[in-house]
């Protein structure tokens, strides 16, 4: 198998993965741009409306453990912050993710510091965050895989999945295995998701070029210091592999 071949097909794999989370973002914007149209501000009530699909999507993509929306600070009328969230639990059933966002009470308030949110929202893309701890939804080393949720031009909020990194690798690491050499996939901000290169394991970070450049770059294949960058079809993750011109 070459880089190429790889790289398409750990794209491939994810594709699914951003289908789920691209009907949930074009479900909430509409939801959102109604409330807005009738002259008020949304309500978390609003958001239920999002539930059968939410649970559909959880069903149908294998890879997917955890679905839903997560809005901007101060969007809502009511709360000051929301997810509606909903994860599949150990007995196979779909279940809401309930949590206290008091910011006098909860540790977990103010989620708009993380990767999954912030990407997203600075940018305007879709993105890779982790692999993590996930101790907001399920104690799981994670990959939450999200994009931006927007009205008019203005930023809402995120929708996202979780994946857990074991599933993960179940499917990636099997074609990393089939290159000549290590290899590993690397996220916007140059954190390993997936590796069989025992000098750069999941979870750390890889030092090299501007890796959201090169995701947004024109080319692929580019190299930087004797590895082969290559982009995974269109999501935010790199394939670097040893260059083929090394040690020529």
């Amino acid at each position: 198998m070459t880089a190429a071949d790889a790289a398409t097909r750990v794209g491939d794999a994810l594709e699914g993965v951003f289908e789920a989370v691209a009907g949930t973002a074009a479900a909430t914007e509409a939801i959102l741009a109604a409330a807005l149209a009738d002259g008020r501000r949304p309500v978390s009530a609003d958001l239920a409306a999002l539930r059968p699909a939410l649970h559909d999507r959880l069903r149908r993509y294998e890879l997917v453990s955890g679905l839903g929306f997560v809005a901007a600070h101060g969007l809502l009328d009511d709360v000051p912050a929301c997810l509606e969230w909903w994860q599949t639990g150990a007995d196979g059933d779909v279940h809401p993710l309930l949590l206290n966002l008091d910011p006098e009470h909860s540790a977990y308030h103010d989620y708009t510091h993380w990767d999954w949110f912030t990407l997203p929202r600075d940018t305007g893309q879709r993105a890779v965050a982790g692999p993590y701890v996930d101790y907001l939804c399920s104690d799981e080393y994670s990959l939450t895989l999200s994009a931006p949720v927007t009205v008019g031009g203005r930023f809402m909020g995120v929708a996202a999945a979780d994946v857990y990194l074991r599933r993960f690798e179940a499917v990636v690491v099997p074609l990393l295995q089939r290159l000549p050499g290590p290899a590993r996939l690397v996220n916007a901000r140059g954190r390993v998701a997936a590796s069989t290169d025992p000098r750069h394991l999941g979870g750390s970070l890889t030092k090299g070029p501007d890796f959201a450049a090169v995701l947004a770059g024109p080319a692929d294949g580019a190299e930087h210091g004797g590895l082969e960058l290559r982009r995974c079809g269109g999501l935010p993750l790199i394939l670097l592999t040893a260059s083929a011109r090394r040690g020529r």
